[in-house]
């Protein structure tokens, strides 16, 4: 499938064929060489647990005990092989579907699916795990990991000469967060301040059900060229160039060398969420070309032609897939919903005047429905 603009393949960082087979390059192999065949195995385990804990979230929406699920089929080689590459100083902001790299942050999936039950607007201590809430404002959080990526350095956790203490910010989101004034705000100022921020664009290309060719028609990685920011177009379904690729950019932000913009080309296999229907703006016949690019069957085919992917370990990671998605069943459908008042906690880390005059109303309205007073009657009294 030859195209142009934003959907082009041209200069993509490829180390693995779409058909299994490994292949150099000069750039970015190097960052790929210390992966053993323990830690491709680790790759393909946690690609294979993701896709199966993403259909079990689909089926329990599906079932109504979800609200919405949000999926990331057919992504899993852009988050996990990224998402190995960071370290614990490096602080990563997610949009709303970075269920992968949530699981290299280890974040319990299954808290993630609190988030789509809404019973809680964020289930973890995004400082547990360096890895900030999910944020459903598109684009928004590239300032607050612009802004964050800033303090770093201000801290003196960028070029330190303590590899070990310094970080970087990671920031996720999709190409049509890229057509957000946020997003361009945030490119403008880590640019200029030079901030050790790496925004990984995952380019699966639909913004909903606006293809990428409506918003742009140049490689979505010029944007950032356009603000002076070193560019990198990955293949986003080849695990391992997305890994390599991911190691060099913030080994470049970590050593002050400022912020880069990748692109990760790759596609959504599957619906932008679950109240969204992909056969009314794409055809079979494109969906059937990127099933042949499968992240996960790529990694496959190529530890299998190796003899690196046993049958003891295929069970072994098949048992842990279906012992998460029986956790997951079992505990969303144990959830019950919390008080609303609980709705007023945690919305500033003090006490704030304004809040707790809402809580006091809101608590007088749900209590004047014991007395006998009609939600209308309540109304009338705000």
């Amino acid at each position: 499938m030859d195209a142009v603009g934003p959907l082009s393949s041209d200069g993509l960082v490829q180390l693995l064929t779409h058909t299994g087979e490994a292949v150099e390059n000069e750039t970015f192999s190097p960052y790929a060489a210390h992966l053993s065949a323990d830690d491709l195995r680790a790759f393909w385990r946690d690609m294979t647990v993701l896709r199966a804990f993403d259909l079990e979230a689909t089926s329990l929406q599906r079932q109504g005990e979800l609200g919405l699920w949000v999926q990331s089929l057919g992504q899993e080689g852009a988050q996990i092989g990224s998402g190995h590459a960071l370290r614990e100083p490096d602080f990563v902001f997610p949009s709303y579907r970075e269920h992968g790299v949530a699981l290299t942050r280890d974040v319990d999936l299954v808290d993630v699916l609190k988030i789509f039950r809404g019973l809680q607007h964020g289930a973890w201590n995004p400082k547990d795990h360096s890895f900030h809430l999910y944020t459903l404002v598109i684009g928004s959080h590239a300032l607050h990991a612009t802004g964050y990526a800033m303090a770093l350095d201000r801290d003196g956790l960028v070029a330190s000469g303590d590899p070990d203490r310094d970080g970087a910010a990671v920031c996720y989101f999709g190409d049509g967060a890229t057509s957000q004034g946020d997003v361009s705000e945030a490119l403008t100022f880590a640019s200029v301040y030079n901030a050790p921020v790496v925004f990984f664009v995952q380019n699966n290309q639909f913004a909903i059900s606006e293809p990428a060719t409506r918003q742009s028609r140049v490689p979505l990685a010029d944007r950032g060229k356009g603000f002076g920011i070193p560019t990198v177009r990955v293949d986003g379904n080849d695990v391992i160039a997305c890994h390599a690729v991911t190691q060099w950019a913030v080994r470049h932000a970590r050593s002050g060398g400022g912020p880069v913009f990748i692109e990760a080309f790759t596609y959504r296999m599957g619906a932008h969420t679950t109240s969204d229907d992909p056969s009314r703006y794409r055809s079979k016949a494109q969906e059937s070309y990127w099933a042949e690019r499968d992240p996960i069957a790529r990694l496959e085919t190529y530890l299998t032609a190796r003899g690196e992917l046993s049958d003891e370990f295929r069970a072994e990671v098949e048992a842990e897939a279906k012992a998460l998605c029986e956790r997951a069943r079992t505990a969303v459908r144990s959830w019950e919903r919390e008080p609303l008042l609980t709705m007023f906690d945690d919305v500033y880390a003090l006490p704030h005047a304004t809040v707790e005059a809402e809580r006091a109303w809101f608590e007088r309205y749900e209590a004047s429905f014991a007395d006998g007073e009609t939600a209308a009657e309540g109304k009338a009294h705000r």
